[in-house]
């Protein structure tokens, strides 16, 4: 195949070089004819050169002549005006000579009127001839040039022709080398191709035999194994589960959290527009405070407060249908259930706006037709009434179109999977569009507020509302837009991904049937995780790999503990030096002590030494001083010292010892340092503890930081060689295809060569006995004869 298009290539290109051959010849004839018709002009230029320069000899002859001639008739008219001053002297004298020199000048004029004309004559032929001279000589060296151009370019042409087939020549000589080098190597590959192919056929026969026999076994088994084949009816089927995709779950599960997210901002915008508006309707043309707002401004403010009882269900609805997208579930429009109470939320939402528009725009109006509204201000009120119209109608597209997504976990034939692609499109448009009316009412706003700002009315309290309202339609629009752009950065992934059902099936036939299979996946997997026993012999895989961390930090943590034990070390020479202080305290403290104890022992035995005294002296009052005496020593009597306060009660019977009572603050404050110290002692160990759990981690961190940056890059290069494999297999696939079709095709002809041969080869040998024949004929005739 390869050989025949080249040859007719080959033909092709002697074609053309004959054509360019012929051209050649044939303007190389017009360069000829082309350097004969210059060299003719050379020489007619040549020739009118020279009658040029005779014409010019001839004109200066002339114009010497007129030299002389004028020279004469000056000398003539001097001579005549000497005759005459003298004819005056005597006129008498020579009447008859001034006769004869009259005659003589009449003459003589008639002479030169007659050479004048000639010069005239001859001047103006002479200017005829030297123009029409000019005129030729530019016209012949414009046709030169023009003939030197030509034939500058039809040798141009010439030459690069002759190179051209030149190189033609030797590219087709060397095409015809290849191609017989190339056809010898295709004869050899051809008869290693009828090798292979015999191989390859009788690999097939066997193959075709080992495939029939296991064809049959296989049909056995299914014949009596198999009662029936339940993919034969979408009935059945729709309740086979699905292969599971957990990436496109994860993926979805994302997008849902973005999306919420988007929602999130949106409803706090939406909450923040509305109350605002409140705000600026009570405020603004009528102030509430000074004077009573009209009854549709306080029905409007009225709706507007309602707002959140319809803006809060939007959030949760999305929340709601984020938390139905798990890792374990099958995600489909036939099974987001959620997506129904979404769009119920929704439609509440834009029968609160179709509510509130009518009030909005009559309050608009009535804005309008207020003293303080001026032209400007008017014209912008009038553009936020149409903002707000257009603003309903795309909440209206837009709750339309997650109706219909609705539908089929409701009723599945309300909407089929060859529009779901139809309705996400509409969806992203209408979020563009939505994204376009926000910045709209944004811009008209903005300017709404400046306006607002120059009234002579205004108070800060509008203008810092009007801040607020603008904040708020500036949050919705970038929210609006983060959400347009997501939907559409996302609408392939979600027309494939949530358009996937049973195998072997297009879609699940009603959300019954996807419940089901829903219950039938979770079965399935709680059976297969029933049937995981963990291998008691080996560590687990994820415990190893812990342990394996933990190792890791362990020994790369050395120099941490080295660190913090150097500390402790210091710590505790430290609290050995506090140690020996409170120690020397201790003693100074107990010195004290003893000296507190032996003034106070004086006290009490010099207050007991008064009493007796008093009540021998005193015999009368005695009971009155016994009775004040019981109810002081039943009181208790505080003392103060360096330890702290002491009570002492001055019963007998009941007071203890002062030593037990010094032992018992002893041990007291004894127990209560080393509690206290013991506490310092736990806080110190655990916050080392911690803190070098915190180095571990931080060095798990950084090394699982590192593993992972590894494995990413491991991951690109695995994917790039799977890449290049796929591609080489593509690329070897195609060659091989290649090779055997131009193999077929060559054996095709190969084989029409040898049946042409063989029919040729049939011709001649019929020619051969039929020349046979006639010369037996022949001889047997000339025998005869």
């Amino acid at each position: 195949m390869a050989a025949a298009e080249l040859q007719g290539k080959y033909q092709k290109l002697a074609q053309e070089y004959s054509k360019l051959r012929a051209q050649n010849q044939v303007l190389k004839k017009g360069v000829v004819d082309e350097q004969a018709n210059s060299a003719s002009l050379k020489e007619q230029l040549k020739m009118k050169d020279q009658s040029l320069r005779k014409l010019q000899q001839e004109m200066d002859s002339l114009t010497f002549r007129n030299q002389q001639l004028a020279k004469r008739v000056e000398l003539l008219q001097d001579e005549l005006a000497l005759s005459e001053a003298r004819g005056k002297k005597n006129k008498k004298s020579v009447e008859s000579s001034s006769q004869l020199s009259q005659e003589q000048k009449s003459v003589f004029n008639e002479d030169l009127q007659k050479k004048i004309e000639e010069n005239e004559r001859l001047h103006i032929l002479f200017f005829e001839a030297d123009e029409q001279h000019k005129r030729l000589e530019a016209e012949l060296r414009s046709r030169l040039e023009v003939l030197e151009t030509d034939a500058a370019q039809h040798q141009a042409v010439v030459d690069s022709l002759t190179k051209k087939y030149t190189e033609t020549i030797e590219k087709l000589q060397n095409d015809k080398a290849k191609l017989e080098i190339k056809s010898q190597t295709l004869e050899r590959e051809a008869k290693d191709c009828r090798l292979r192919t015999e191989e390859c056929q009788q690999q097939l026969k066997n193959l075709q035999a080992a495939l029939g026999s296991r064809l049959e076994e296989s049909l056995c088994i299914i014949n009596e194994k198999v009662p029936f084949n339940d993919t034969r009816s979408a009935r059945y089927n729709a309740l086979n589960v699905p292969l599971h995709n957990r990436r496109n779950q994860l993926k979805l599960r994302d997008l849902a959290g973005q999306a919420m997210a988007f929602v999130q901002e949106l409803v706090t915008a939406l909450l923040n527009f509305h109350t605002y508006t409140e705000q600026k309707v009570q405020i603004f043309p009528i102030d509430s405070a000074t004077d009573t707002i009209s009854p549709l401004n306080q029905k409007f403010s009225q709706y507007l407060h309602e707002n959140a009882s319809y803006v809060r269900p939007l959030e949760e609805g999305m929340l709601h249908l984020f938390e139905s997208i798990t890792e374990d579930t099958v995600t489909v429009l036939e099974t987001t259930v959620k997506l129904k109470a979404f769009s119920e939320h929704l439609a509440s939402y834009l029968g609160f706006l179709r509510k509130i528009l009518p009030y909005q725009l009559k309050s608009l109006e009535e804005e309008c037709e207020s003293s303080l509204c001026t032209a400007a201000l008017r014209a912008r009120n009038m553009e936020l009434h149409r903002d707000m119209k257009r603003l309903t109608a795309v909440f209206e597209k837009l709750h339309m179109y997650v109706s219909l997504l609705a539908l089929p976990s409701t009723r599945p034939e309300g909407l089929l999977r060859t529009n779901y692609n139809f309705v996400f499109t509409n969806i992203a448009a209408s979020l563009h569009g939505f994204h376009d009316i926000l910045k709209d009412i944004s811009k008209h706003y903005s300017q709404k507020a400046a306006l607002e700002q120059e009234v002579p009315t205004a108070t800060q309290k509008l203008i810092t509302t009007n801040d607020c309202i603008l904040s708020s339609v500036a949050a919705l629009t970038n929210g609006a837009g983060k959400m347009a752009s997501f939907f559409s950065n996302n609408l392939d992934h979600f027309s494939t991904s949530l358009s996937y059902g049973p195998k072997g099936a297009a879609e699940f036939i009603s959300p019954l049937s996807a419940e089901c299979m829903l219950q039938y996946k979770k079965k399935a997997a709680a059976f297969v995780k029933s049937l995981r026993k963990p291998c008691a012999d080996s560590v687990p895989y994820e415990e190893a790999l812990a342990n394996r961390r933990v190792l890791l930090s362990s020994t790369e943590s050395r120099e941490g503990l080295a660190q913090q034990v150097q500390q402790s070390l210091e710590k505790i020479a430290k609290l050995e030096q506090e140690k020996e202080h409170w120690m020397l305290e201790a003693q100074l403290a107990k010195i004290k002590l003893e000296k507190e104890n032996q003034k106070l022992k004086n006290s009490l035995s010099g207050h007991l030494t008064e009493t007796i005294q008093e009540h021998s002296v005193l015999p009368n009052i005695a009971e009155q001083k016994k009775e004040t005496t019981e109810k002081s020593l039943r009181e208790p009597i505080k003392s103060t010292s360096l330890i702290g306060m002491l009570t002492v009660t001055t019963d007998n019977e009941k007071a203890p010892d002062v030593e037990s009572r010094e032992d018992l603050i002893k041990t007291h404050y004894m127990a209560r340092i080393a509690e206290l110290t013991s506490h310092l002692q736990l806080a110190d160990s655990k916050s080392v503890h911690f803190h070098a759990e915190c180095r571990a981690l931080a060095k798990r961190l950084s090394l699982a930081e590192k593993s992972k940056e590894s494995l990413t890059e491991e991951l690109k290069l695995a994917s790039q060689n799977i890449t290049r494999l796929q591609a080489s297999k593509l690329f070897l696939n195609d060659e091989l295809m290649t090779t055997k079709r131009s193999y077929e095709d060559q054996l095709s002809m190969m084989s029409d060569h040898l049946c042409s041969m063989n029919e040729t080869l049939t011709k001649q040998r019929e020619e051969i006995d039929t020349l046979k024949m006639t010369s037996k004929g022949n001889s047997k005739k000339n025998k005869n004869r």
